[in-house]
């Protein structure tokens, strides 16, 4: 295994982190936005009112995702584990 597979390996993994967890960290950060700016206007400094409607998106994007995040996680997984290559004597 050279420097070239590793980078390679490295690339692909960084990739597919970042496309997984890019829907549920977009609406989080959507949501988070939009409660910011709807406390500015009306002034309400609650705490929770940050907390609680990004966690509920996350959770529900997360559950409406996963199948197709699992299956690009399992393909590259499969992907890596199927070019291991055979010690042979």
């Amino acid at each position: 295994m050279n420097i070239d597979t590793v980078t390679a390996i490295l690339n692909q993994a960084i990739q597919v982190t970042l496309l997984v967890s890019m829907p549920s960290v977009g609406l989080g950060l959507a949501i988070g936005l939009i409660v910011a700016v709807f406390q500015a206007v009306t002034q309400i400094q609650e705490q929770t009112l940050t907390f609680v409607p990004k966690m509920v998106v996350v959770m529900i994007v997360i559950g409406a995702t996963f199948p197709w995040m699992s299956r690009l996680v399992m393909e590259m997984a499969l992907g890596l584990w199927e070019n291991i290559p055979l010690y042979s004597q």
